[in-house]
């Protein structure tokens, strides 16, 4: 039977910005368990399919450096004595979905260990126990055999990425020491498989996370179920060239006070598709691997991103002025889509706010983003 680690992201108490996986400088636990833009606007159609060439094999950039987003691993800690009146003072309590998960694997006879990590130390610590044998070039490189199975109890897409992005920067290898077995599309090996365990409840909002959008089971015991009998589906990674990972998709634009779009240029590149030269003023720009922004408000951006595909689906809203037969102002706004093996912005303007799986930051220069085909995968039944 299978050692299973289930691994939760927390937050020091009293953390500012509680931002686990943005720098590791916040403490950790483990316990053993048992065993133990507008609705008017109109959208056109003037998408730009491109394959390219493979940029992603030669765009990989480093591996060092973490997201500059703060708050990637905050908020998964339990509810609990949290004014016990100690500075510092620890939530280590887990949350009731993951006991619930960790029952239903020690039921079936699975050796179970909850952790807390509050630091990306801690985070390496657990997924150490992926390490395969000793390689001959010296690489440290997953074992495609191992015994151990993770889940990871997360509360948002971003708390999930803190753990894939730190399985990145532990197999791939440095571009000097690329060996032969890792695929020609690919700067990381095959990443272990992880059981999903959402610790929201199904989402009544109109934003999908991505345990939804994969129809991964919610049930702590329907995820055990999966992690003991089920098998790992495969899914694309896109990574960039600010060292981090993106599971879902990004979201680059600005708004006001009120929520409304504001206006920003920036020259937006997919292949060799320049789906905008800087010129355009432009409301957003969409990067999906997923589908979790699809949509600004009642406008779809992106058609039908699919993480299996090996390609990434990247748009741009575009407002246009047009005027009626009586000289009235119109403003329509034009879509712009393309799909490629890799996409870059360059802000023209100083710095734009983005989401990126959820977690905020700013973009004040220009990034790339690549795909890694089949890269991560989760447990499914």
């Amino acid at each position: 039977m299978y050692d299973v680690v289930l691994l939760t992201l927390g937050s020091e108490r009293d953390a500012s910005g509680g931002a686990c996986g943005s720098g590791g400088a916040c403490g950790g636990s483990a316990t053993a368990h048992g065993n133990d833009a507008g609705s008017t606007a109109r959208q056109s159609n003037a998408d730009a399919t491109t394959h390219g060439s493979d940029t992603g094999s030669t765009a990989h950039g480093s591996n060092a450096g973490a997201d500059a987003t703060a708050g990637d691993a905050a908020g998964a800690c339990a509810s609990g004595d949290r004014d016990g009146g100690k500075a510092g003072e620890r939530c280590d309590t887990p949350r009731v979905p993951v006991l619930a998960c960790a029952d239903a694997l020690t039921a079936r006879g699975a050796r179970v260990e909850t952790v807390t990590a509050r630091s990306d130390a801690e985070i390496d610590e657990v997924l150490a126990r992926f390490d395969g044998a000793p390689r001959p070039d010296g690489l440290t490189w997953p074992d495609p055999d191992s015994k151990v199975r993770l889940v990871v109890a997360s509360a948002s897409d971003a708390q999930l990425r803190a753990v894939v992005r730190r399985l990145v920067r532990r197999y791939a290898p440095p571009p000097s020491r690329r060996p032969d077995d890792l695929p020609g599309n690919r700067t990381v090996p095959d990443l272990p498989p992880i059981g999903v365990l959402p610790l929201d409840p199904a989402r009544s909002s109109t934003h999908r996370d991505l345990a939804a959008q994969l129809g991964l089971p919610r049930d702590p015991a329907a995820v055990a179920a999966a992690v003991l009998d089920g098998t790992p589906r495969r899914l694309d990674l896109l990574r960039n060239d600010g060292g981090s990972v993106t599971l879902d998709g990004v979201l680059v634009g600005a708004a006001d006070d009120s929520g409304r779009p504001l206006h920003w240029r920036g020259r937006v590149e997919v292949d060799d598709a320049v789906l905008s030269n800087g010129d355009d003023p432009l409301l957003a720009c969409a990067i999906g691997n997923a589908g979790g922004y699809a949509r600004l408000d009642d406008v779809a951006l992106l058609g039908s991103p699919d993480p299996t595909d090996g390609l990434v689906e990247v748009a741009v809203a575009v407002p246009v002025v047009t005027r009626t037969a009586l000289g009235r102002k119109r403003v329509r706004l034009e879509v712009r889509r393309a799909r490629g093996r890799a996409t870059s912005v360059l802000p023209r303007e100083g710095k734009v706010p983005f989401l990126d799986d959820g977690a905020e930051g700013e973009l004040g220069r220009k990034r790339s983003w690549w795909t890694e085909p089949g890269a991560w995968a989760v447990w499914v039944s």
